[in-house]
């Protein structure tokens, strides 16, 4: 996290956040010539997300922003933690102009219909801002050689959150998304192939889910009735099951990353999962985030068959 002289924003960041949110989204350059400073303190502070694809920001909830400041600023010890404890409380007259206007353009639906490209891009970033936990993503056909995953997504899974992403054997075939594949699977992503036609989906935190409601994939509905997100879920995790793991790294012919390498050593060793991180220098969180990589790409079930795959540096899988 950049290091921030304030931690609340002042009267110009809440009138330029304002009038985001009212425009629903901006070209980052209008922003910037509207009042430079305030847009680089609303982006520093997670108030306004940026868009790397076309250029546009839009206002995020500041609750979910502040949420994430105050996590951030309890991780420093000693004179931050009274800044940590300003920072959620500082958001609320923003937080509450942010539910008004939810609360109007959703007009009490649980099911928003979009049709506009412009509209399901500006809609989703915001979605993609505020999920903390889980993304599950349904991504038949090839993937697009432009689509790249982005700084956010990295941070997003350098934060702890899991993200699985179910391709179709086309996957395997096209050189720049096994090369993808191979690349977010070091950075934390679960990528399996499933052999059978599926919809095309994305769940976020199980509490958000989009789906196309076109062949074109020109229109979309993005869905937060509980009881429909639950059934997505249902069918996205019965769809994973069935799908096969792919060991990435050899399919772009890469060695595995040394940190990987090492994990598997020691566990083949016989060390537990502490003991790894002791060994290592590194906190027990990555260290299973680690196995959970290794595991998939030997199909290991158990940290013991894990183990026993990588012996030998895991000639015998």
């Amino acid at each position: 996290m950049p290091e921030l002289a304030h931690t609340t924003p002042n009267e110009d960041d809440k009138a330029l956040y304002l009038a985001v949110l009212r425009a629903g989204q901006v070209p980052l350059r209008e922003v910037t010539e509207q009042d430079a400073a305030a847009t680089a303190r609303l982006l520093a502070l997670g108030l306004l997300v940026h868009s790397e694809v076309n250029d546009w920001v839009v206002a995020v909830n500041p609750r979910t922003a502040g949420a994430r400041l105050s996590a951030a600023l309890r991780e420093s010890a000693g004179d931050l933690l009274a800044r940590a404890e300003r920072t959620a409380s500082g958001m609320d007259t923003l937080a509450e102009s942010y539910a008004v206007a939810r609360r109007r353009s959703d007009s009490a639906a649980r099911i928003t219909h979009l049709t506009s490209l412009e509209q399901i891009q500006q809609r989703l970033l915001a979605v993609e801002a505020e999920y903390r936990e889980e993304a599950l993503i349904a991504q038949p056909g090839e993937r697009p050689s432009y689509v790249h995953t982005n700084d956010r997504v990295r941070k997003s899974l350098g934060e702890g959150a899991a993200i699985d992403i179910l391709y179709q054997p086309v996957a395997r075939q096209t050189p720049h998304t096994a090369a993808y594949a191979a690349d977010a699977t070091g950075w934390g992503m679960r990528l399996r192939v499933l052999d059978e036609p599926f919809a095309r989906m994305m769940i976020f935190d199980r509490r958000v889910a989009i789906i196309s409601t076109a062949t074109a994939n020109v229109t979309a509905a993005f869905i937060e009735d509980p009881a429909v997100v639950d059934h997505l879920v249902g069918v996205f995790l019965r769809d994973w099951e069935r799908a096969v793991r792919v060991p990435w790294f050899d399919q772009v012919g890469r060695e595995l990353p040394e940190v990987l390498c090492r994990v598997g050593e020691l566990l083949a060793a016989g060390l537990t999962q502490k003991a790894v991180a002791s060994r290592l220098a590194l906190s027990e969180r990555t260290v299973a985030a680690h196995i959970a990589r290794l595991r998939e790409r030997y199909d290991a079930e158990t940290l013991f068959q894990l183990g026993w795959l990588m012996r030998d540096g895991g000639r015998h899988a």
